[in-house]
């Protein structure tokens, strides 16, 4: 029931974004010789451009990779993938200075992209390299939770506009100037500030009720992170056991592998000792040391050496910005 209501609150909010497209189509055909037409309608449509659906876009500093050139890690994408049951990404990019691992589709052909956080994949050894693909893929929301979310963020820009907006601080300090300069001549307040006050108010007023249906959605979108949760573990479990996944999130939020790596590449070490070095610990265990790093059935070390040769360029780059990394 919490699933259905927050669905239909999202498409409401979805709803009201379509009506001012609507209104502002209609305004001008229905008198497209007046200018008053087209500043009204053309207001409206550019209320409902800024507050339309997100398609989702790459990141700024992602670099796609072409699967001539990333072969083996675009199969390695591919055979995941159909385990967990998600359409192949179209797409296999790297990003240098972030440890976060993703996928979902953008665009408006809704294109399959997988982002891959170069810092961590460096640090995984085979085995952990396919349960941090699973876990991307895991998490690709469902329809209606996209719906949600989406709504979620314009109604965040309703916020931001109607409560969100203060005067200018450039207008403020020239108006502050003035006054001073001026002293016992001090003008009264301007017609910009009357009209930014008034507009304040009315944003205030209507503010309300996009503050109350932002706290209703939230509320019933948090009810259902625990269902959502449990779904995204299920799917990784199809490619990775408990302890894997357990292992692989205690790494990626400790955070610990990187401040070794880091150190390493201000030491001017080589790529192949900053791996060699944050694959130590996969190879200790209670019984000894492994002879060969922790691998699945779905890549081997030979096919992960292979990875990293393809990407050895793109690793060489990334960890000369691997302070930067915080």
């Amino acid at each position: 029931m919490t699933r259905l209501c927050a669905l239909v609150l999202a498409l409401m909010v979805h709803l009201l974004t379509v009506a001012f497209v609507a209104l502002g189509g209609w305004i001008i055909l229905r008198d497209p010789g007046s200018v008053l037409s087209w500043i009204f309608g053309g207001a409206s449509l550019a209320i409902g451009w800024a507050l339309r659906p997100s398609l989702g876009r790459l990141p700024a500093d992602a670099e796609v990779l072409d699967r001539s050139s990333a072969e083996e890690l675009y199969e390695l994408a591919d055979r995941v993938a159909d385990r967990i049951g998600v359409r192949r990404p179209r797409k296999v990019a790297v990003r240098d200075l972030t440890t976060l691992t993703g996928y979902d589709r953008v665009g408006v052909a809704r294109t399959p992209v997988l982002v891959v956080g170069l810092p961590l994949w460096l640090a995984l050894p085979p085995k952990q390299r396919v349960t941090l693909l699973a876990t991307a893929y895991a998490a690709l929301p469902t329809g209606d939770e996209r719906v949600v979310r989406e709504a979620l963020d314009t109604l965040e820009s309703w916020r931001d506009a109607l409560v969100g907006a203060t005067p200018l601080k450039a207008r403020e300090d020239a108006q502050d100037k003035i006054t001073a300069s001026l002293g016992a001549l001090s003008p009264p307040d301007t017609t910009y500030q009357v009209a930014g006050l008034l507009g304040r108010i009315v944003g205030r007023v209507l503010g309300g009720p996009v503050l109350l249906a932002r706290y209703a959605l939230t509320r019933l979108a948090r009810s259902g992170e625990r269902r959502a949760l449990t779904r995204h573990r299920t799917l990784a479990l199809r490619v990775s056991s408990e302890e894997d996944l357990t292992e692989l999130a205690e790494l990626a939020g400790g955070g610990g592998y990187l401040a070794p790596m880091q150190a390493a590449a201000l030491r001017g070490e080589s790529v192949a000792a900053i791996r060699n070095g944050a694959l130590a610990r996969f190879r200790l265990t209670r019984d000894g040391v492994l002879a060969a790093d922790p691998h699945s059935e779905l890549l081997d070390s030979a096919r992960s050496a292979r990875i990293d040769e393809e990407l050895a360029a793109h690793y060489a780059r990334a960890i000369r910005g691997f302070g930067l990394i915080s």
